[in-house]
């Protein structure tokens, strides 16, 4: 595996400087995004020497994807202020409260088990999009309710939006290259022979070349692999993840609370455990036993119905009741930037069936697009966009009918109806929703190129793999046989740069694959190359909790933007647990 530790130091440099700026200095991701296209732009070309048209065609890319998280975005922000206008959000409030008056408990229910059974579904950063509004309109501060929304978007990340993240993500990473087909070949096809000592070479890991064709891998042993990389992500994610909602009960009480108190989030441990266990049992049990697409949006769906039982019958509730302080204590940096005309909500007449339909609503038709083939097809293909951009084999093409944000304006409609709103109201929601974006369109519409360009640095004239790669390979030859305590990182890393854990595995996998077969430890275990790629997918979804494009989306949905750097100081601690975690158990089961 060739290197080149200068090229390494030369593609983190944009990412350092964005990360310094938004944690460190505080500065507005709208105002640190510009200056991190400008450092990769400068970096691809003057040291990478990536052509102009090529970097355009990437940029262009991005300003797709942009505008597709922004139209996800606009969706969000279109329900929430219907809701509030038509005076459902005091009924929705009112009714959790009877549920638990104790905000850690809404928390877990709200962001764990709901949030969850959204990504589940739908992925797209949507469960931060529902959720995060869902808790304001519980009555907590904006900031606290991003926080929670961003921590739990973690373990049930890399099975979200029915498995696409390992159905899509990893099987495009690792899909008919030569390394695979060698390693299925030997060990999935007949028995295996001795391990030969050493490191192993890349191209043909038995050693001989393989007589099999590729159809006849695809067919049968290439699935059983995916469905073993799948059962080890669903293991490791089980195990650390069981943790996330105490974690996250702490991370509330200790920078919202009137104490700033670590020990008042553990007060709800019971319910936290509880929580935790309600939903990592079906889900590891899922996904061992039936494959990637079942685990979160199954077991989210047993989590939300056994939390919710047991908060309404008081099992395992913590002690004393825990609230935020009243909103006139609370900071100003807690607060959101939207118009406090929809902020205030008196009591309604609205019933609380009508109230919470709207999100049933959300929920029934996302799962309508996903498992009915002739609806998601249909929406698939309908396309708009440019293919091979500027002649470069880049295509920047979008499927609106298949985003999320189409769902929540179908919503919209049926929610004007069913409230009876009037014209004006609907048009003050439209324009509260669109005050709202400004804020994360200005970030976003340099965060996506600036992350497009870095992708495909891959084609350019200085001979150097991608600006990612060559970052994970310096990694990878600084650690050497320690790499199963690293490899999440990697997959974190992908997720922190794309925004996605199904872009990070796509991006990854193959390398993590090919860094599994040099490893002392695959001699000792032939699976090792599996388990290494699904550390990598869980990496992938822990990178989701700091990644800049899900901060500046969720934070938009809340009024919050402007203030990604600490929101993401907030989210650093469950991400470095996550991480460590997960490499340790690397280290434990295959050795390193």
């Amino acid at each position: 595996m060739s290197t080149h530790p200068v090229a390494a130091l030369m593609a983190i440099a944009p990412l350092g400087v964005v990360f310094l700026l938004l944690v460190w200095r505080r500065w507005p991701a709208r105002h640190v995004m510009p200056l991190g296209l400008v450092l990769t732009v400068l970096v691809g070309w003057l040291y990478w020497k990536i052509p102009w048209v090529r970097m355009a065609a990437a940029g262009v890319q991005g300003l797709v994807f942009a505008c597709e998280l922004l139209y996800i975005i606009f969706g969000a922000l279109f329900l929430l202020y219907v809701l509030k206008h038509s005076g459902a959000v005091a009924t929705i409030r009112g009714g959790f409260e009877r549920i638990s008056p104790d905000r850690r408990v809404q928390a877990i229910i709200v962001a764990w088990a709901f949030g969850a059974f959204i990504e589940g579904s739908s992925g797209f950063g949507t469960p931060a999009a529902v959720a995060g509004p869902l808790m304001v309109i519980l009555g907590f501060p904006p900031m606290a309710a991003v926080t929670a929304a961003l921590i739990i978007q973690s373990t049930p990340v890399s099975f979200g939006a029915v498995g696409t993240p390992i159905r899509l993500g990893v099987h495009r990473g690792l899909y008919q290259q030569e390394p695979v087909a060698e390693f299925l070949s030997k060990y999935f096809l007949h028995t295996p022979g001795q391990c030969p000592s050493g490191a192993m070479p890349l191209s043909s890991p038995s050693g001989q070349p393989s007589s099999v064709g590729w159809t006849e891998i695809l067919e049968g042993p290439y699935e059983q692999m995916i469905l073993g990389i799948a059962a080890r992500v669903a293991v490791i994610h089980a195990t650390v993840g069981l943790l996330i909602p105490l974690i996250m009960c702490c991370v509330l009480t200790r920078f919202f609370g009137a104490r700033r108190s670590w020990c008042e989030g553990l007060g709800a441990w019971k319910f936290a455990l509880f929580g935790g266990l309600a939903f990592v049992i079906p889900y590891a049990l899922l996904g061992v036993f039936l494959g990637p697409e079942y685990p979160s949006l199954i077991g989210s769906l047993v989590a939300l119905m056994l939390t919710t039982a047991a908060a309404r019958w008081g099992w395992f509730q913590p002690k004393a009741v825990w609230d935020f302080p009243r909103p006139a204590d609370w900071e100003p940096e807690w607060r959101s930037s939207l118009p406090e005309s929809a902020e205030s909500c008196q009591a309604s007449c609205v019933p609380l069936w009508k109230a919470w339909l709207p999100y049933v609503l959300v929920t029934a038709f996302l799962l309508i697009m996903r498992f009915c083939p002739a609806i998601w097809q249909w929406a698939t293909e309908t396309k708009l966009g440019i293919e091979n951009v500027f002649g470069t084999e880049i295509s920047a093409e979008s499927a609106p009918l298949r985003l999320p944000g189409t769902v929540f304006l179908l919503v919209v409609g049926v929610s004007v109806f069913l409230f009876r709103m009037p014209v004006k109201l609907v048009g003050q929601a439209v324009q509260d929703a669109g005050r709202a974006l400004c804020g994360a369109a200005t970030a976003l519409i340099f965060a996506v190129p600036m992350v497009r360009i870095f992708i495909n640095s891959g084609v350019n004239q200085a001979g150097l793999a991608s600006m990612p790669t060559e970052l994970a390979q310096a990694v990878a030859e600084a650690v050497g046989a320690a790499w199963p305590g690293f490899a999440a990182v990697i997959g974190a890393l992908g997720a922190f740069v794309a925004g996605s854990n199904t872009v990070s595995n796509m991006t990854f996998a193959l390398f993590q694959f090919q860094v599994g077969l040099q490893i002392p430890a695959f001699c000792l275990n032939p699976m090792t190359p599996l388990w290494i790629v699904a550390l990598q997918a869980v990496g992938g979804a822990a990178g989701n909790m700091i990644c800049v494009h899900n901060v500046v989306a969720a934070s938009a949905t809340v009024g919050m933007s402007g203030r990604e750097g600490p929101l993401i100081r907030k989210t650093l601690l469950p991400t470095a647990y996550y991480l460590t975690a997960a490499g340790l158990l690397g280290v434990l089961i295959v050795g390193g």
